[in-house]
């Protein structure tokens, strides 16, 4: 259940910032993680200042990018079968140009470049300001390469062009690298050491998307909650900060109010929290203002302490229930999703059920489940033998999966008969007479088209529901339209 962004592949609903004067074209790609698609938008910005503009048709390019995903194996090998494509083109168009970004690139650098030759250049994560000079090298004939990660850099300073946008809701980073090192993650590895974004750069790009039109933004990070902006530097080093620093610190709380203040008619979302990070006083900002979405994507990997532990989660099963506790105190109709791993090293039957039985407590809304994959590199490669049968991984993941259908049925059961505020983003997939957008919850809505269209803040009744969409009607513009 890989969540794949592929700009191509979006259609008509597809905006792309042009800028006059570009005479080159950029065609990327990106797999994995909203964070990933965020830092296609930066790599886009950066390149449309060296003479590039964005195009949708693989064919056209002069350049073709691809932003990758390590997280798991599936993501690489759906990655390595478009670098075939895009060979494939290249040989009809020899002079078009080659490169991987992101996740992969840091961990397979020397395999892409040197052993198997099938792309131009590769730039890690925290690279991507290096690309004129990359690709300067890359026109002379030479294979290019950096991925060298840094302990600064947020790009806090480049407005990122946007790719694949609606013209309603977008995505701002707020936060780069990740310091929990989860047995099973690359993440650290990849994309290095937790560092924020100075609040400031963060605001303004919130306001000049509110200015351009955006009615939501959703703040990014691997670990959102840990955001922490002292005045700079690395998020393990503040204890090294003077008093002042401290004193006037701005922590993840701090920062979704200013964004709630600054923007009061503008929805704001983030992803994605760690249980052990999330704080009450998260849960009380969310609580305390309407433009905050009652929406938590939360982590859990799995309902065994045992297994928690061979994860290096820093949370247990208790203290997880004492988090969404919590949560449901202080926002009742909360929406919570999970991500969930099948099958880790030295799951038993045992601990399988506690999984199922967290799940039967906390009945998620929604979830990204998946049967456990080593990942080179990670400590559960080094250290643990991946000792679980396929099938077995298969049978625990199908018997999660059919467990979150059940609840995530449940949940939008609970929908029907009220009222909610959705902001329409596009036309149904199924129907050109629907509007497709979304409650506070993430939860999909789907209806009549009306009067109404995208961008609007509509009240809309629901009259039914699947177990992954809402289906209702029109009843007026919501109060939050400007």
């Amino acid at each position: 259940m890989e969540k794949i962004i592929d700009e191509k592949k979006q259609g008509e609903s597809l905006i792309l910032e042009q800028k006059d004067g570009n005479t080159r074209k950029l065609f990327i790609e990106s797999y994995g993680c909203q964070m990933n698609f965020s830092d296609s938008e930066i790599v886009a910005s950066i390149l449309a200042n060296e003479g590039y503009n964005t195009t949708q048709q693989l064919e056209d390019a002069d350049l073709v990018l691809v932003n990758t995903c390590s997280i798991r194996d599936k993501a690489e090998q759906t990655v390595r079968k478009r670098l075939e494509k895009y060979n494939a083109v290249k040989k009809i168009n020899p002079t078009m140009k080659v490169g991987v970004l992101g996740c992969m690139a840091e961990r397979l650098k020397s395999k892409f470049l040197e052993e198997e030759k099938i792309v131009d250049l590769v730039v890690g994560p925290d690279a991507y300001k290096d690309l004129p000079n990359l690709l300067s090298e890359v026109d002379e004939g030479r294979d290019a390469i950096n991925v060298i990660l840094s302990k600064e850099e947020t790009y806090g300073d480049i407005s990122p062009v946007r790719l694949n946008s609606n013209g309603v809701s977008a995505f701002v980073s707020i936060t780069r690298g990740c310091d929990n090192m989860c047995t099973f993650c690359v993440v650290p590895f990849t994309r290095g050491r937790e560092r924020s974004r100075d609040p400031q750069s963060i605001l303004e790009e919130v306001n000049d998307l509110w200015n351009k039109g955006y009615k939501e933004v959703t703040l990014l990070g691997q670990n959102v909650d840990s955001y922490l902006w002292y005045g700079g530097g690395l998020k393990k080093d503040f204890e090294k900060a003077s008093d002042l620093q401290k004193a006037t610190a701005t922590n993840f709380a701090n920062l979704l109010e200013l964004c709630a203040k600054a923007q009061p008619k503008m929805r704001f979302r983030f992803s994605t929290s760690n249980p052990q990070d999330m704080t009450l006083d998260v849960i009380e900002t969310m609580a305390q203002y309407n433009n905050i979405c009652n929406y938590i994507h939360l982590p859990v990997q799995s309902g065994s302490n045992r297994i928690l532990k061979e994860m290096n989660r820093q949370h247990t099963r208790e203290e997880y229930f004492e988090l969404i506790d919590n949560i449901k105190r202080l926002i009742p109709d909360c929406a919570i999703s999970q991500d969930m791993i099948a099958g880790f090293p030295t799951e038993t039957e045992e601990d399988h059920q506690d999984t199922l039985s967290l799940m039967e407590y906390v009945k998620y809304d929604f979830g990204f489940m998946f049967a456990y994959s080593e990942r080179p590199g990670t400590l559960a490669e080094r250290k643990m033998e991946d000792d679980i049968p396929e099938d077995t991984k298969k049978r625990r993941l199908n018997e999660i999966i059919q467990l979150q259908q059940k609840h995530s049925l449940y949940r939008t059961q609970q929908h029907v008969g009220k009222v909610e505020e959705v902001l329409i983003e596009k036309s149904s997939k199924k129907s050109d007479a629907h509007w497709s957008g979304r409650n506070s919850q993430n939860t999909v809505v789907v209806f009549p088209k009306d009067n109404y269209k995208v961008g609007d803040f509509v009240n809309v009744k629901i009259t039914d529901c699947t177990s992954a969409t809402l289906i209702g009607e029109a009843v007026g513009l919501s109060m939050n339209n400007s």
